[in-house]
């Protein structure tokens, strides 16, 4: 279940997924994979190394691809090691050439410890599960093969155009190829070239779309292009990716899709599940889904981390808008000065965008959520990392989630500002578009309206002036199932009457063009984090982790749709 569609008609494909063998904390269990370690019984809290193992039965140069092992793995055949992996939420890939037929042992050793190893996966405010989380796969390819295509969609004049970018790969020996998209039953020669094992080249061309389809939330229309790799005449490898034809900008202080300001009422939500942990099932992806659209939502934000490719491709059939974001969360200035903070994230970045921007549902990136936006030495990070995205897709827009507005909106000013840090955020306008994640009531003590009113004005005259504005987190917390008629703290009742009072605030300020429900449903967070939250559970979930309504549910569903 990489992906809900074919992606190639010449590899010859087997699954991984199924049964393996796993032994952690010198035990053995056989276990499900995709799966999280944390759901298997007497592992519910396990954090260190455990070992996942299967036979393989196969022959040739062997393509190993992964959408998710947490957060370190090491991938060996036969004992050998074939690659290495750090990062949670991106899909990678391992080659293992020329292997002799038969049965052959693969083995994945995988590690969700904490430590200096890893500057993004850090204990924090949701769970950092182990185990390989999402789907796997082994292909059978020849000499080269292709990899990473992407197709970006954008108008010249009326005219639709797709460009179109893959690599070709070396396997093993020299491989003279030509490479050919197949666009609307049209063959077109990206190029030739000559690669040795281990060498890549990069493949890029600009296309007319003759009969355009275009793609709309409403009517999600689909654009397939299909990559072949001949070599003497012969088709010897081939991927097949799709998107839509649809444009993203941001205007003024709109967000424009296909040139029609849009008006965003998202969810936040983590990858988690009461049942599943990380690894839902694709049911489980499309009742989350159904149930963002039953609440009055069109959009979901990857908080915090890229999600799923197959969750991805579910939002495009539902027409399902997605902020999709790269993985980081609340570090402070010391932490984004990790010795390996800016190589992860350029990797994790760079993962993202090569693996999902063709996905048409995605209409903005998204990094760094409430990091150190108002330290001095961290706005040259900010400007980096901002740049490597519009580098790589200039399509989107960019932006990232800030909480920090000046003192004057707050009312709590420290004595003094410590040295290198500014009194707000700094980095405003260095993206497309400004979003702040906003608490009143909750954890700010004023009125919904007024409080709100002030961050935007702040926001504007910070460096977001004439930019579209979105509120990307606002909520309360609930206990499923705690009442209270006192409105008391963590009451179901409290919860649904804040978050009526903030929506409506929201969804009456026109100059706001967008928000994201802080969250979607409550998921665990790390037991090592600095929160105590109750439950080791972020509660700020509309429905429960096993997505029981709670009475604020209600209160969304009824005003909600009201933004448009």
């Amino acid at each position: 279940m990489l992906r809900t569609f074919t992606t190639s008609k010449i590899r010859p494909c087997v699954s991984l997924d199924g049964l393996w063998c796993m032994t952690a904390n010198d035990r053995e269990w056989q276990v499900y994979v995709p799966g999280c370690r944390e759901t298997v019984p007497g592992l519910e809290n396990y954090r260190g190394v455990s070992v996942y193992e299967r036979t393989v039965e196969a022959e040739g140069n062997l393509l190993f691809t992964f959408s998710g092992v947490s957060h370190t793995a090491r991938i060996c055949l036969d004992g050998i090691e074939l690659g290495c992996h750090e990062g949670a939420y991106t899909s990678f890939s391992v080659l293992a050439a020329d292997v002799k037929p038969g049965e052959h042992r693969l083995t994945v050793e995988v590690d969700n410890s904490f430590g200096e190893a890893s500057a993004l996966s850090i204990p924090n405010d949701y769970m950092t599960y182990g185990g390989i989380t999402r789907s796997c796969r082994m292909e059978k390819i020849g000499s080269a093969y292709l990899s990473h295509l992407q197709l970006i969609p954008y108008k010249s004049g009326e005219d639709w155009m797709l460009e179109v970018r893959v690599r070709l790969n070396g396997a093993s020996g020299i491989t003279s190829s030509e490479v050919v998209c197949i666009l609307e039953g049209t063959e077109r020669i990206l190029g030739e070239a000559s690669v040795g094992a281990g060498m890549q080249k990069e493949f890029r061309g600009r296309f007319p779309v003759r009969s355009p389809r275009i793609y709309t939330p409403e009517n999600p229309a689909f654009t397939y292009v299909q990559c072949v790799l001949r070599d003497n005449g012969k088709d010897i490898d081939d991927l097949i990716e799709r998107t839509g034809l649809r444009t993203i900008r941001a205007e003024g202080t709109k967000i424009l899709f296909n040139d029609q300001p849009v008006r965003i009422r998202g969810f936040n939500r983590h990858e988690d599940h009461g049942l599943f942990g990380s690894s839902l099932p694709p049911a489980a992806m499309v009742q989350d889904l159904q149930l963002i659209r039953d609440l009055g939502g069109n959009a979901i934000r990857t908080s915090h981390y890229p999600n799923d490719p197959y969750f991805l491709d579910l939002c495009d059939e539902m027409g399902i808008l997605v902020w999709e974001e790269s993985h980081a969360r609340g570090l402070s200035e010391e932490q984004m000065h990790h010795p390996l903070f800016l190589r992860q994230s350029r990797q994790c970045i760079e993962e993202m965008i090569l693996r999902d921007s063709s996905h048409p549902c995605i209409f903005i990136w998204g990094l760094l959520n409430e990091c150190a936006s108002c330290a001095d030495s961290c706005r040259p990070i900010y400007q980096e990392l901002i740049g490597l995205i519009r580098s790589l897709d200039p399509s989107r827009p960019v932006t990232y989630a800030t909480c920090y507005p000046g003192s004057e909106v707050t009312g709590e000013k420290p004595e003094t500002v410590k040295k290198g840090f500014s009194d707000g955020d700094q980095c405003l306008d260095l993206c497309d578009v400004v979003s702040f994640n906003s608490y009143p009531g909750w954890y700010h003590n004023a009125p919904c309206k007024e409080y709100l009113e002030k961050v935007r004005t702040w926001a504007r005259q910070h460096g977001g002036e004439n930019k579209p504005y979105i509120v990307s987190e606002i909520g309360a917390g609930a206990i499923y199932g705690f009442r209270s008629r006192t409105n008391d703290k963590w009451s179901e009742e409290r919860q649904a009457d804040l978050l009526q009072e903030q929506l409506e605030a929201i969804v009456s300020d026109e100059d706001t063009c967008g928000v994201f429900i802080w969250q979607f449903a409550d998921c665990r967070v790390s037991s090592e984090c600095f929160y105590g939250r109750p439950r080791t559970m972020n509660n700020k979930g509309i429905l429960d982790e096993y997505r029981r309504p709670k009475l604020a549910a209600d209160n969304v569903r009824n005003v909600l749709p009201n933004m448009k």
